[in-house]
């Protein structure tokens, strides 16, 4: 007799990760183009202006304190609370962990990492350069102003450029970017862009930030999505790193755990264990795609079931034999005597 060892969860997870793409391994990734490249120009163009508008204490400044003093959030008081949840959707934590959800689940589907590694490298391309931004340039916010009219520069603040309106922008633009077709992409771009224009609004509405750092937050975080085209390469190969990586634990702990992993009461006919063995997986690709590892499937012999018929009881089984119903008697054959 002989009891095959049911897969683990580990088992299962590393079969999924195995099997072939789905789907093509080029998704349609978007490209340094000579577009791209004048959209790149005019956003740094657009950046330094708000930045010298700022610096110099020209109208925008003057608008900063006139939206100020107007206190949206005094003048319709009704949208407070809800507006006071709406602006989470800016904040880096429970965006990103929500975005990160979505996307690790695309690349649990798609069988490749390159949408959580582009995300990473988009988190991090923003908080490099945001936060250079906010330190070099230490504006104090509106509630921390100590001069009427000035542009409340290199005080020690963090509040220029906004960091919930470029977390916002690249946030959600990430889902259009990583989009896998052209439709997708307008209507996450029209949703990412909704978003982002409500955030930064929102930051202004409750008094936490000036207009002009809303301007340059949206500068900032599109900037971020125009760039990572450039950094496509380097995701590559950190993707080939930590796949590679991946491979040579799991040979590790197969090589260290692997008797003691095949000791799962895995029984041949004669009653020994089986060891494990490495055996491939029939690809469902093409056969020019690159293979992944096989899964762990146990060796030996596999007992043929035999052919019975439909009435017939299984050879060795457990059944008892029919016997009669309890409570019932056959009937006598010899007559009774009158």
């Amino acid at each position: 007799m002989r009891t095959e060892r049911s897969l683990t969860r580990l088992d299962r997870v590393f079969a999924r990760l195995d099997r072939e793409p789905e789907r093509p391994v080029q998704l349609g990734m978007p490209r340094m183009s000579r577009h791209r490249y004048a959209l790149v120009a005019a956003c740094l163009g657009c950046y330094a202006a708000v930045v010298w508008a700022v610096i110099t204490t020209s109208w925008l400044v003057r608008l900063d304190w006139q939206v100020m003093f107007f206190r949206p959030y005094q003048q319709w008081p009704e949208i407070h609370a809800w507006l006071d949840y709406y602006v989470v959707l800016g904040q880096r934590g429970p965006t990103a962990v929500m975005v990160a959800a979505w996307l690790g689940w695309r690349s649990w589907r798609q069988h490749t990492l390159r949408p959580l590694i582009t995300f990473a490298i988009a988190l991090l391309l923003l908080n490099v350069t945001v936060g250079a931004a906010k330190i070099g340039m230490g504006r104090l916010g509106p509630h921390y102003a100590t001069t009427i009219g000035s542009n409340e520069m290199w005080l020690g603040g963090d509040i220029f450029p906004s960091g919930h309106t470029a977390n916002a922008v690249v946030t959600w633009g990430i889902l259009a970017y990583l989009a896998s077709g052209p439709g997708a992409r307008r209507w996450l771009s029209a949703l990412s862009a909704v978003m982002s224009l409500g955030v930064g609004l929102t930051t202004v509405y409750l008094g936490t930030h000036w207009l002009s750092d809303v301007l340059l937050g949206w500068v900032a975080g599109v900037l971020v999505l125009l760039a990572l085209p450039l950094f496509e390469p380097l995701g590559a190969r950190a993707e080939r790193w930590l796949l590679d990586l991946r491979d040579t634990v799991w040979d590790r702990l197969v090589r260290r755990f692997g008797k003691d992993h095949a000791s799962v009461p895995v029984t041949g006919t004669s009653g020994g264990l089986a060891p494990l063995v490495r055996r491939p997986v029939a690809a469902g690709g093409d056969s020019g795609r690159r293979s992944r590892r096989p899964m762990l499937l146990p060796s030996g012999p596999h007992a043929v079931r035999p052919e019975r018929g439909p009435g017939a009881a299984p050879a060795g089984g457990s059944r008892p034999p029919h016997t009669e119903a309890p409570g019932r008697s056959k009937p006598s054959s010899a007559r009774p005597v009158a």
